[in-house]
């Protein structure tokens, strides 16, 4: 198994983004839609946060109420803007960063996606399943 290639071999490059003046109605709207599960936050393609589907499960009922009612949602979205559910504090890495680096700090630091950084600018995500789909093609 080789674990010297670069990050950039796995992670996606078509993001999903938001910006701080996003709704989260519109974050859930994108998670649902494209089905992912992180959303980098940026601001002119320099990442300032992250947002994850469980950040907004912890606020709300997203998946505790029929698909079509959308009131009590929006209620509790209403309430929280972008950037007070967003984790602020993100790790980064470069696309040269290999992807036993990426493993390293997913298992230490408990994360489930990595946005990928070059020159302050947001090239890329990479999340616990493009590592474990790479790993399952190595077997």
């Amino acid at each position: 198994m080789r674990t010297i290639e670069p990050v950039s071999t796995i992670m996606s490059t078509n993001i999903i983004t938001l910006n701080r003046a996003d709704e989260l109605e519109t974050a859930e709207l994108l998670f649902k839609r494209h089905k992912i599960r992180h959303i980098p936050v940026v601001k002119e393609k320099v990442i300032i946060g992250m947002l994850s589907y469980t950040d907004l499960l912890r606020i709300s009922f997203a998946d505790a109420v029929d698909e079509s009612e959308t009131e009590i949602e929006t209620l509790v979205y209403n309430m929280f803007t972008i950037d007070q559910v967003m984790a602020k504090n993100v790790v980064t890495v470069n696309s040269d960063a290999t992807i036993k680096e990426v493993a390293v700090i997913l298992a230490q630091k408990e994360f489930h996606a990595l946005p990928v950084v070059d020159k302050g600018r947001l090239v890329g995500i990479v999340t616990t399943t493009d590592l474990i789909n790479y790993l399952l093609k190595q077997l």
